[in-house]
């Protein structure tokens, strides 16, 4: 399938209208992410031949950094689903982490699956966070690695060079600063955030990159996301 880009005027920088919209199609297989005027997509594969059954409320993940905590503890949510909040699953944050191309998640406000009922979905490659809210009554997962739900306490050693695709927690995963990604080819995206929500005003910044990109990451940024991108490197 296909996907279009269009091109917004070079003066017209980080406005919100543009920051992110996503039209699903093809049955859910593929989400287009339209970010600063050009597309940015992934093929969501739909690795959900195997259903699991929800794991209900086995208590938040100790080590947010994702460290090896992974294999002392059951994740709270299997990569591959369809659970009901407040019954299968609770509010909160969650986490999954080491995803390859085919991860595909949903927040949908109902069970019609219309496009309609969608209140946010994404494509994932290596990290990942979602908010999952009250206000969600299902949440969709399709070919990832299983879910953690993730405390508020900032633990773990951030990191100075990171991957150039996946969402970081700022202050857990990547340290605040100055970091350089060089040789990116079209596709490169970053977005600096307030939340995990995956909405418009979710975003503090964005912008997509070819060749030599630059972003300051603040200590007041909640989590960097990046597709498509070389990796970043702090060099201040």
């Amino acid at each position: 399938m296909a996907h279009h880009a269009h091109h917004a005027p070079h003066q017209r920088k980080q406005k919100s209208w543009f920051a992110r919209h996503k039209v699903l199609t093809a049955a859910g297989a593929i989400v287009v992410v339209a970010a600063i005027g050009a597309a940015v997509g992934g093929d969501g594969d739909g690795k959900d031949d195997k259903p699991a059954a929800a794991s209900k409320g086995s208590g938040t993940e100790k080590n947010a950094d994702g460290g090896g905590d992974k294999a002392k503890k059951k994740a709270d949510m299997s990569g591959s689903g369809t659970y009901q909040v407040g019954k299968d699953i609770k509010p909160g944050t969650y986490r999954s982490a080491g995803n390859k191309l085919g991860c595909y998640w949903e927040r949908a406000k109902d069970s019609k699956g219309e496009l309609d009922s969608i209140s946010a979905n994404d494509n994932v490659v290596g990290i990942s966070y979602v908010q999952i809210t009250e206000e969600d009554k299902l949440f969709k997962t399709r070919g990832c690695k299983g879910w953690y739900l993730v405390t508020g306490e900032k633990t773990g050693t951030p990191k100075t060079e990171v991957p150039g695709n996946g969402m970081y927690r700022v202050g857990v995963d990547i340290a605040p600063g100055t970091y350089k990604a060089e040789g990116n080819k079209t596709g490169c995206y970053w977005e600096r955030d307030k939340d995990a929500l995956h909405g418009v005003d979710s975003i503090a910044a964005n912008e997509n990159v070819t060749g030599s990109g630059i972003v300051t990451i603040t200590p007041e940024d909640v989590y960097f996301k990046t597709n498509g991108c070389k990796d970043w490197k702090k060099t201040a």
